[in-house]
C-alpha cells in the first residue's frame, strides 16, 4: 500500500500534480498490486476531484481519518456526540479570531458571519460547503471533525487549550499555516489506514506513507516506510523514517517511482 498526504506533500504548492507522470505509475501500482490510498484532512468531494479517472478504483483516508471510502465504498463515518459538539462550540465563541467550520458527511457548515473572501478560500478545500444563519440551525447530518483558522502564531498555544480541555473525547491536531482540526479520539490517518490493511490483509511493514505536517505524524509512526517531505515539520522530519524531496519538485512521484523499479 502507498498512502500519501495530499497538501504539501503530494500537491505542490499551486495545489496541482504532474498527472502525466502519476499516471504511468498508477499503472505499474496496478501491475504490481500496490494499492494507492489518499490520506488528507480535506473533505472526501475535494480529494475525489483530483482523481476524476480513478476515483472509483482507490481509497480515502478523508477528514483526517474520520471517513473511509475505498472504491466507492464507505467503510468507517465517524460521529462525533451532539452534545460535544454544542461544549466545543460554546468553547471557540471564547476563543478570539477562531474562524470555524463544521464538517459532516453530506456536507462542511459555516455561518453567515464567515466573511464572503474567507468562504471563497475554503471552497477550495470543501466542495461541499453549505452557509447556515448559525450553528443553531444544521441541517440533519452526521457530523466528526471541526476544521478551525487561527492566527499562525497562536496555533500551538489554542490547540493545547483544545487538548487540555476535551482531551479524553477529541485530538486537536495541526498541519500548519494556522489550520487546526478537532477529530474524534482514534480516528486519525493511522486508523484509517487499519481499516484498509483488514479490508486487503496488508501488513504495516508493506505500507509507504509520505506526509509534512502534525496530522500524519500517527500514520508515519503505524507504517513501515514512513517518508517526510523536505518542506515538512522538524517533528514530522523527526519521526519519519526516510526523506522525500520538496512536494515542488515532484517528491513523493520521485520516491514511488525508484520504489516500483527496484
Amino acid at each position: 500500500m502507498i498512502a500519501v498526504d495530499m497538501d504539501g506533500t503530494f500537491l505542490s504548492s499551486t495545489k496541482e500534480y504532474n498527472r502525466e507522470r502519476f499516471a504511468q505509475l498508477y499503472t505499474k501500482m496496478q501491475e504490481q498490486d500496490v494499492k494507492f490510498v489518499v490520506a488528507s484532512g480535506n473533505q472526501y468531494y475535494q480529494l475525489k476531484s483530483f482523481f476524476p479517472e480513478i476515483a472509483s478504483a482507490i481509497s480515502f483516508v478523508a477528514e483526517n481519518g474520520a471517513l473511509v471510502i475505498s472504491e466507492d465504498e464507505e467503510l468507517l463515518c465517524g460521529k462525533m456526540q451532539e452534545s460535544l459538539i454544542q461544549d466545543i462550540l460554546v468553547f471557540l465563541e471564547t476563543i478570539p479570531d477562531v474562524r470555524t467550520i463544521l464538517c459532516g458527511r453530506q456536507s462542511a457548515y459555516v455561518e453567515t458571519k464567515f466573511l464572503p473572501e474567507l468562504i471563497e478560500e475554503a471552497q477550495q478545500y470543501y466542495h461541499r460547503l453549505d452557509v447556515v444563519p448559525t450553528f443553531k440551525e444544521l441541517p440533519e447530518d452526521v457530523f466528526f471533525k471541526f476544521a478551525l483558522n487561527v492566527p499562525d502564531t497562536e496555533t500551538t498555544t489554542i490547540m493545547a487549550i483544545i487538548n487540555e480541555k476535551f482531551g479524553e473525547k477529541i485530538a486537536a491536531v495541526t498541519s500548519g499555516h494556522g489550520d487546526i482540526d478537532i477529530i474524534i479520539k482514534g480516528l486519525h490517518k493511522a486508523n484509517g489506514l487499519r481499516v484498509l490493511q483488514e479490508k486487503w490483509q496488508i501488513r504495516a511493514d508493506d505500507i509507504v506513507a509520505f506526509g509534512d505536517g502534525g496530522n500524519d505524524l500517527e500514520m508515519l509512526r503505524h507504517v513501515g516506510h514512513s517518508y517526510a517531505m523536505e518542506n515538512g515539520s522538524d517533528i514530522v522530519r523527526e519521526t519519519a523514517k526516510y526523506h522525500a524531496p520538496h512536494n515542488d519538485t515532484e517528491g513523493v512521484l520521485e520516491v514511488i517511482e525508484k520504489l516500483l523499479n527496484r
